[in-house]
């Protein structure tokens, strides 16, 4: 990979752990510091990772002039300001999801990257789920012919945001998985939602995308719910599949099935149905299993060493954003809102 790439972290609380693992875990890089405001979580690390040197201003750990890349945790209305000093000071960026507050801001951040020739990539995790990948490589090869429709459903119960809705918190996840598994932007979306458990934080939220050649994108998110489910169904012309990301052991299945529309104007008889209807196998690909995080620092670090430009990069970020700035407009007005 080259020289080793010394690595800080800003923001220690709920994720930036998870990053501190993965990072102590690989070969190639170096975890060379940690920010926080909170001293307990740095209290914690300190535990563990007794070499990590430790600060609570990120200003101090963004002009170390030892530290290569920079991952940035913090809630999202801080990124903006935190990631500008990053690059202004030269480091490589990661920022988690999601990007910025608004368009204009990861604009701003796009442009100064390019302009620095410096590595800026944002935490689309999903896009780095071997499960995520192999779905995208059936509907590439044709097997689920033209594809109709998708509805995604991302519930739980909590965690609770405090900075962001559940659009921005976890519809998030089904935009950016909507961008790669269809190669492109929605024409427009409509999005509806409401705020049970905090005033005018909406927990629940209902998103539709409408792609080109029809194709309709459904999302439905909350953090009221009685159980965990990250389920993605796709229908084609060809074929159905089904992306199950909380059953680890059979995440992909494939359905053989789908209407025959030849058979459908030729029969005048509602109970030859059964002819209409063509019931193939279920499969379930061969996935090789891996960490989508540890997977998605990986890349990181290998866009930095290469020079490349990461496929979650500051510009897939932008056209997120630009999704999410969408539908919060839509959500305020109650109209379809086109896409930039």
């Amino acid at each position: 990979m080259g020289r080793m790439v010394n690595i800080g972290i800003i923001g220690c609380g709920y994720w930036g752990p998870n990053y501190i693992r993965i990072i102590s875990e690989l070969s190639g890089c170096h975890l060379l510091s940690c920010c926080d405001l909170d001293s307990s979580n740095l209290s914690k690390i300190k535990k563990s990772y007794s070499h990590v040197h430790l600060c609570n201003n990120y200003k101090d750990l963004a002009g170390d002039s030892r530290i290569d890349a920079v991952i940035i945790t913090t809630p999202h209305n801080t990124h903006f300001d935190i990631a500008k000093l990053c690059l202004k000071n030269g480091k490589h960026v990661l920022i988690e999801k999601p990007f910025t507050s608004n368009y204009r801001q990861a604009e701003k951040l796009v442009n100064m990257a390019d302009n620095r020739k410096l590595v800026l990539m944002v935490g689309h995790v999903y896009r780095y789920n071997p499960a995520v990948i192999k779905l995208k490589e059936i509907i590439d090869s044709g097997k689920l012919g033209n594809i109709y429709y998708i509805t995604a459903e991302r519930f739980g119960l909590g965690p609770v945001r405090k900075y962001a809705n559940a659009l921005w918190d976890l519809t998030i996840h089904d935009i950016s998985t909507a961008i790669y598994l269809l190669g492109g932007m929605p024409n427009d979306v409509f999005a509806i939602g409401e705020y049970y458990i905090q005033d005018n934080i909406k927990d629940l939220v209902f998103l539709s995308m409408r792609f080109p050649s029809r194709i309709i994108y459904n999302a439905y998110s909350t953090w009221i719910a009685p159980e965990k489910i990250r389920k993605t169904t796709i229908v084609g012309s060809k074929g159905m599949a089904v992306l199950d990301d909380v059953n680890k052991q059979e995440p992909l299945k494939i359905y053989e099935r789908a209407i025959n529309k030849a058979l459908l104007d030729s029969t005048p008889e509602y109970t030859d149905h059964q002819l209409v209807v063509n019931i193939g196998d279920t499969y379930i690909p061969k996935i090789t299993q891996s960490e989508p995080l540890k997977n998605q620092v990986e890349h990181f670090l290998g866009s930095i060493s290469k020079g490349k430009t990461p496929l979650t990069c500051g510009r897939d970020g932008l056209r997120v954003v630009s999704i999410l700035e969408a539908a919060e407009k839509s959500l305020k007005t109650g109209r379809h809102i086109k896409c930039r």
